[in-house]
């Protein structure tokens, strides 16, 4: 089963799915909607003026829904 990511500018949902019905969605590649979610990007992020603003990845997996019960 292909992981699932959903994409955010501030609050704004702009895409949920796989990497690939993400990336088609936004027009970017794959491996972009990988990147989002990879340590560099949010230390990157942390250091932009405007974080809020910025486009954020995250990896919804399943083991991470499991840990909550």
């Amino acid at each position: 089963m292909a992981a699932e990511f959903a994409i955010y500018k501030g609050e704004e949902m702009l895409a949920i799915g796989t990497a690939k019905e993400c990336a088609e969605k936004l027009g970017v590649s794959k491996e972009y909607i990988y990147w989002l979610t990879m340590p560099t990007a949010k230390r990157r992020l942390d250091k932009r003026k405007h974080p809020e603003r910025c486009t954020v990845g995250v990896r919804l997996d399943k083991e991470d829904e499991d840990e909550g019960i």
